[in-house]
């Protein structure tokens, strides 16, 4: 969606004497409207968020809290691209605080897990992992347990709409879900074959390797639901 736009407002006109509201500048209003609907707003959101120093993060973040009211948006979609990024202990339970009763609600949604063979014996995976309202984290990657990893990909924010599902096809092979303790394992077995030989493990990996995060574990598999 192009370059993020500044929040700017009007204040009392000095030709009127009018003190009324201050209206939010359109393309800032129209901009943060887009976050609800568009990942890929709300993904350039984020990585504009995270190029901001300590400061602007701030002014940011006034900003928001002032106009989120005004803009008859659900809540976790205007803070929660800005949670993905930020690291600094104070600004992140200030999002959560904005968040409100919101926060919390995908994690309570159980991740999709599909597994794939292609015609030559690899396997293809993806985790479709709920983030908030209707976006999703999505992982795939393709492997045998002899060689390692092909690719790897990892799609931090897509729409639901446009995430894998059972019966599609990724990389030549018809995508099924699969309880997701049988997809770690299969991909235990290929991280096995990509250590180095000091024992290391490729950056790369460091998607596959979150996936072995117990709290996936502990939600359990099941479908994830289009809303």
């Amino acid at each position: 969606m192009g370059s993020t736009p500044q929040p700017r407002r009007y204040g009392r006109s000095d030709d009127t004497g009018d003190a009324g509201p201050d209206r939010i500048f359109p393309a800032w209003q129209v901009w943060l409207r887009a976050l609800a609907t568009d990942a890929e707003a709300a993904l350039g959101a984020a990585l504009a968020y995270e190029a901001l120093d300590p400061q602007g993060r701030a002014a940011f973040l006034d900003a928001l809290e002032q106009d989120a009211e005004r803009l008859g948006v659900p809540r976790i979609a205007l803070f929660a691209p800005f949670l993905s990024v930020e690291r600094d202990p104070e600004r992140r339970h200030r999002i959560l605080f904005a968040l409100g009763d919101d926060f919390g609600t995908a994690e309570r949604r159980r991740p999709l897990s599909l597994l794939g063979h292609t015609a030559d014996g690899d396997r293809v995976v993806a985790v479709v992992a709920p983030m908030y309202l209707d976006f999703v984290r999505v992982i795939t990657c393709r492997f045998s347990h002899g060689r390692g990893f092909s690719w790897i990909r990892n799609d931090p924010l897509v729409h639901v709409k446009d995430a894998p599902s059972g019966g599609a096809q990724l990389d030549g092979a018809l995508m099924e879900p699969t309880p997701l303790g049988r997809v770690i394992d299969e991909i235990a077995a290929a991280v096995v074959a990509q250590r180095d030989p000091q024992g290391n493990l490729p950056e790369a990996l460091e998607p596959l390797l979150e996936l072995f995060d117990s709290r996936l574990h502990d939600q359990g598999d099941g479908e994830l639901t289009d809303r």
